[in-house]
């Protein structure tokens, strides 16, 4: 996959609209669809840092599909077994019902946040 599917799966992801995305991002709409056109252009490093800083991934994600592991990560990797299994459970689901399982995870997360 190439900086538009890797954008666009991110996007879907996350929950948020273009325009949300646009705005938080500080890039203009018509620049976001641009980026997920099917000849789409690819944002130059300091939009990229922006989108992906807004959308909770890396640049090198979008460009690559593939992340570096963090140290957060790294930790979380070795972490607790049920989480991992939880993560293995949700990557064998075909991709429509991974991001209705994590548009309800993110929700109930907020929800928990606030309690």
């Amino acid at each position: 996959m190439g900086f538009r599917d890797n954008l666009r799966e991110a996007i879907d992801f996350s929950g948020l609209e273009q325009k949300e995305l646009a705005h938080k991002a500080n890039i203009s709409l018509r620049n976001i669809e641009n980026y997920l056109r099917e000849n789409a252009s690819i944002p130059s490093a300091d939009k990229a840092v922006q989108i992906a800083q807004v959308l909770g991934v890396t640049v090198e994600y979008l460009v690559t599909g593939k992340d570096t592991p963090t140290k957060s990560s790294v930790r979380f990797m070795h972490g607790d077994n049920e989480i991992q299994q939880l993560i293995e459970t949700l990557k064998k689901l075909p991709r429509a019902k991974q991001r209705i399982v994590m548009k309800n995870a993110l929700a109930l997360s907020e929800i928990l946040k606030k309690a």
